[in-house]
């Protein structure tokens, strides 16, 4: 790797974890120095964005502990948990104009980020094709209303502007860049670091993990010294919110939310019961949109389902 581990010291270290694959993690020292470590023990329990103690051994190094951590971003269905990252600020949802975005993983994604106390950014890419642009933005027109972040960007195309605009947004804090395959989160890494493909083919090479874009997790410095970072994961088809309650999406997705104590009964599900306030604010003449309901009605049913053991 670029910047190599000293000799072996005596005592346990303080770290970051900035890559990680299976049992695998790299782990950067506040000097900037990195070395591949292990977990003690047969489970890994570390993910990019940790903060360590780590023990050197010769030219590798065992992880003695994961601090505590601010939040998790996660997705998790009945078979699997999948870690993304540790101690974000911002989780900037990227997705395309072309081809067509999935309007209930674009929801779950904002949901997983609510639950952790996360704040979203979403990112509309290929503002570079006029038709398909304007109707991907017209879709998102409830979630502006919601008061999410907006980010119109033409990344392929990015000037200046667009890269101003991702720096100051993103100065000082750490973002995990979340999206389908497609989406642009490679080109929107290699915007704001340059040299970011020579970085990860070291990192593949030195955990051998093959592609890196479809296996692991990697954490990029933007600027260290006002500790910009960002965090590519790899990209996804589902995303299971098997650890959220079904009791706790209203307070997950702003338009329900709004709307969840205006009901006659304290329990209400929102799904059926008389008197409800979600379900009298759904369009036409409400704030929340057919759409927004039905996706929150599947989410309901679906984490409401007992465990398939």
């Amino acid at each position: 790797m670029s910047k190599t581990a000293a000799a072996t010291t005596s005592g346990p270290q303080d770290g970051l974890v900035v890559a990680s694959h299976g049992r695998h993690c790299v782990v950067e020292s506040d000097d900037g120095t990195r070395r591949i470590c292990h977990p003690r023990g047969k489970k890994s329990q570390s993910v990019v964005g940790d903060r360590v103690l780590w023990q050197a051994s010769q030219d590798e190094g065992t992880i003695e502990r994961v601090q505590p951590r601010r939040n998790l971003f996660y997705r998790q269905d009945e078979i699997r948990t999948k870690s993304f990252a540790a101690n974000l600020d911002f989780v900037l949802i990227l997705i395309a104009a072309e081809p067509e975005f999935s309007e209930s993983q674009l929801a779950r994604a904002l949901i997983a980020a609510e639950a952790e106390g996360i704040t979203p950014v979403i990112g509309l890419n290929k503002r570079d094709l006029p038709e398909p642009f304007a109707r991907a933005w017209g879709r998102l027109s409830a979630y502006r209303d919601m008061g999410y972040r907006m980010l119109p960007l033409s990344l392929r195309a990015a000037g200046a502007e667009d890269a101003a605009t991702l720096r100051g947004l993103l100065q000082g804090k750490t973002t995990l860049v979340l999206g389908p395959s497609g989406a642009g989160k490679s080109t929107l890494i290699n915007l704001l670091v340059p040299g970011a493909s020579a970085q990860t083919g070291e990192i593949s090479q030195a955990l051998n993990s093959g592609k890196h874009t479809t296996t692991s997790t990697t954490w990029y410095w933007v600027d260290r010294a006002a500790r910009t970072a960002l965090i590519d994961s790899p990209g996804f088809q589902e995303f299971g919110l098997n650890h959220v309650q079904p009791t706790q999406l209203p307070a997950c997705m702003p338009d329900i939310r709004a709307h969840a104590s205006d009901c006659r009964f304290y329990n209400c599900t929102h799904m059926h019961e008389p008197g409800c306030g979600v379900i009298e604010a759904v369009s036409p003449k409400g704030t929340i949109t057919g759409n927004r309901y039905r996706i929150y009605r599947e989410l309901f049913t679906e984490l409401s389902q007992p465990p398939n053991y």
